[in-house]
């Protein structure tokens, strides 16, 4: 999380109870945990929110958070329709809360090993067909002033499935295009390298060689993606141009940098990939989350058959 995220986070959980506690937790995440920014910011926020909960019932001291007081706190997230992931991520917080405790010695039993994770529907992902994706890569025009950088990101968020906050921590140093790899830092800083397509090592070389060597204010500077004043592009921008092009090729309005991912692991398992390279390109602890994408095919054989079969 940035400086200012943090302090507001921070002084949020002063007022708290538990705040104290929560604010060594997520010192200790920074420093120990390698997550992510935006986890860590997010379980800052959910935890934030837990504190008023416990404050509102009277628990003033991380002993008395009991495993039904927890329950009870999901229960009641649930009936104020807080969507499943959500929930799912905030039990997440108070769990490893609970074990940090028990590791700084701040209570006796750690009551989180009893709390059971929500049961979750599993939502199929919006996925674009090959020749919607073509639309959208081929949106930028060569006339407009970022047309290089622009296509060059999308052709690499494509070829590569990168999320957008990967793709905005990408280096020059990270991409090779004469082996036609890159090297992405993921979810808890894991690093692994995927292979670049044809196009999308044609796109980020004339970048390379031309529209970045004019961003870039000075040598120093190591980021790929740069603004019209030489700063980096942050997840947000990306996240926007991707909106943008999106928009000017008449793909969903739900679609999002994490939708190219989506297309990009599913059109590989449609074209005969095997599960476990898909997982390890995507950067996956469990195979079981690349999984979904296997059920995406699996909608499109059911449309084939309802449409086709004599007997649908």
């Amino acid at each position: 999380m940035s400086a200012t995220q943090r302090q507001a986070i921070v002084n949020a959980l002063r007022a708290l109870s538990l705040g104290p506690t929560v604010i060594d937790f997520l010192d200790y995440l920074v420093v120990e945990a390698g997550l992510s920014h935006n986890t860590i910011l997010a379980y800052g926020r959910d935890l934030r929110q837990f504190c008023e909960f416990c404050d509102e019932n009277g628990v003033d001291r991380i002993e008395k958070v009991e495993p039904h007081f927890v329950r009870e706190y999901i229960r009641q997230e649930g009936r104020r329709q807080k969507c499943e992931s959500s929930a799912k991520r905030a039990l997440v917080a108070i769990r490893m809360l609970l074990r940090f405790a028990k590791l700084t010695d701040l209570i006796d039993d750690d009551g989180a090993a009893v709390l059971e994770m929500p049961k979750t529907w599993q939502k199929l992902p919006v996925v674009c067909n090959e020749r919607q994706v073509a639309k959208l890569l081929d949106a930028p025009q060569p006339e407009e002033q970022f047309y290089l950088r622009d296509r060059a990101m999308l052709e690499l968020l494509y070829a590569t499935g990168m999320r957008a906050s990967e793709m905005a921590d990408l280096k020059t140093s990270d991409i090779n295009c004469d082996i036609g790899y890159v090297r992405c830092l993921g979810k808890g800083r894991k690093e692994r390298v995927v292979p670049m397509g044809r196009m999308a090592i044609r796109m980020t070389r004339e970048y390379l060689l031309g529209l970045r060597a004019k961003l870039a204010k000075s040598d120093q500077e190591t980021h790929l993606l740069l603004s019209r004043t030489g700063r980096p592009l942050t997840r947000i921008e990306i996240w926007r141009l991707v909106k943008k092009y999106a928009l000017r090729a008449g793909m969903p309005r739900n679609l999002t940098v994490h939708t190219l991912r989506h297309c990009f692991a599913t059109h590989l398992l449609n074209g005969g990939a095997d599960l476990r390279s898909v997982q390890e390109m995507l950067g996956h602890a469990d195979v079981g989350t690349t999984q979904i994408y296997t059920h995406v095919d699996h909608e499109r054989l059911r449309n084939i058959h309802k449409q086709f079969h004599p007997r649908p």
